[in-house]
């Protein structure tokens, strides 16, 4: 669970429902909470993610040692890769390589292709059909009523050809309000409005556990033990490059919960970026170039939800969240992001150093970054999840973090919000609850992650997705 800056009673939502407070409320108009019996900002174990409003002038890091992490986090160059603008990273203290042809940042492409490796990066085509493999959350099926017939069948010389059927991808499992039994008393049937004919008992709503596996990738989001509804979001699914072989991706993404309706920002910015992605890779687009892209589309989905004040900017705590995601494809792995959500490599072979793939967009991060603490400081502060970066109408800058890794050997990606981190922060702690056989299980391997965070307490929504990593065979894939 993210959060903005906070009224002046210190609350953003109610501690006994959740719902959005302003800053002279008393008592929640929702459930009646007395808000000043609530306990201070920053007491109990839970401390979610605030965000900063405005800019803010951090200092420069100092220059890092080489073979010295200043953090926890895995930086760039001490795994093969290629950085933002697609150049070859420098390996094991090699001279870098020269630099691949195309753009050197990773904003929009040029009009016009332009070769990189095996990709194309090529202006988005407007005619070329988007595809959402896994939206999320999935509406609620609507029945189709049967076809009326015609009053009188007018013969046609030639049927006309039905359309292609879309492909459509498992559901996501959860309780259906209406079908099934009661998961309280298992004898009563649910009823439309989600309670039990029998015993009257609430059934939970489909949001509250999502499961899903498509295409080798698996996801799990969990509503947690403290808060009243689920506002993380993700999106799995499978495609393939133009050349046919294949190319896996995940994204999650955490509702900032001071926000407005945290829930609808996390949910349309999981679709539009796993729509981009769907659309862009098999039409050639570099991975990394397609995971910028995905977060821009993204962000203009969340931007869209905000309601627009009487001076015509953007609402205040307009709806808005944080994102992370992941492409596996032709050899790479591809990692983007923005806010504090996070992307873990953990090798299958567990002698090997696991890694934290991205630097969070956070208070405590610019300060172990600008040396002024060290990590152990940083996070004890109550300023730690404070985020710096984030999507939504009132973020004043959007910043897509992209990494491109070419790993030597076979492992899965976790992609997660701070409700799964907040329990394995280390990369070596991740290592150590990310089951052995997660890449060839990845949804029991995810089950078992948002497992081990409810046991630990479960103060947040936990989403995780696993993208498993093999190695291609020798000579196969992009250089």
């Amino acid at each position: 669970m993210s959060q903005k800056p906070k009224p002046s009673h210190g609350l953003a939502a109610c501690p006994g429902c959740a719902e959005p407070l302003d800053s002279g409320d008393r008592f929640c108009g929702a459930c009646g909470y007395d808000l000043s019996a609530a306990p201070a900002a920053g007491e109990g174990p839970d401390r979610p993610t605030v965000a900063i409003g405005t800019p803010v002038n951090w200092p420069d890091a100092p220059p890092r040692e080489p073979g010295s992490l200043s953090t926890m986090t895995q930086h760039p160059g001490d795994l093969p890769g290629t950085d933002s603008g697609g150049h070859d990273l420098p390996a094991d203290g090699a001279a870098p390589a020269a630099p691949a042809t195309g753009p050197t940042d990773p904003g929009p492409a040029a009009p016009g292709p332009a070769a990189t490796g095996d990709f194309e990066l090529a202006a988005p085509d407007p005619r070329a059909a988007v595809r959402v493999d896994d939206p999320v959350p999935a509406p609620a099926p609507v029945p189709v009523p049967e076809a009326v017939p015609a009053p009188a069948p007018v013969p046609v010389s030639e049927a006309v050809p039905a359309p292609a059927p879309v492909p459509v991808p498992e559901a996501v499992t959860g309780a259906a309000h209406g079908a099934g039994l009661c998961v309280a008393c298992r004898a009563g049937r649910v009823d439309t409005d989600g309670y039990c004919e029998n015993c009257g008992h609430a059934q939970p709503r489909e949001r509250d556990h999502m499961e899903r596996e498509f295409g080798g990738v698996a996801a799990v989001s969990d509503r947690g033990l403290r808060h009243h509804r689920n506002e993380d979001a993700f999106a799995v699914s499978a495609t393939t490059l133009p050349d046919g072989s294949p190319a896996t991706l995940a994204v999650v993404c955490d509702g900032v919960s001071s926000a407005t309706r945290p829930d609808e920002a996390s949910a349309a910015a999981a679709e539009a970026a796993g729509a981009a992605l769907c659309a862009a890779l098999p039409r050639g687009t570099h991975p990394q170039q397609a995971m910028h892209e995905a977060i821009v589309a993204a962000s203009e989905a969340v931007n869209s939800l905000a309601e627009k004040a009487a001076d015509g900017e953007p609402q205040r705590n307009a709806p808005a969240c944080t994102i992370v995601g992941s492409v596996v494809a032709d050899g790479l792995l591809v990692v983007g992001w923005v806010g504090d959500s996070r992307a873990y490599w953990v090798p299958d072979d567990r002698t090997a150093p696991a890694a934290r793939l991205t630097e969070d967009d956070s208070w405590a991060a610019q300060m172990v970054a600008a040396g002024l603490m060290n990590e152990a400081e940083a996070y004890a502060d109550e300023r730690a999840h404070a985020i710096t970066g984030w999507l939504g109408a009132d973020a004043y800058e959007l910043d897509p973090h992209t990494v491109a890794f070419k790993p030597d050997r076979s492992g899965v990606v976790v992609v997660c919000t701070d409700g799964l981190w907040n329990y394995a922060e280390g990369p070596a702690d991740m290592a150590r609850v990310v089951p052995a056989d997660a890449a060839d299980h990845p949804l029991h391997g995810a089950r078992v992650l948002v497992g081990h965070a409810l046991d630990g307490g479960g103060h947040d929504n936990i989403t995780v997705a696993l993208v498993p990593f093999a190695v291609p065979p020798q000579g196969a894939g992009s250089a």
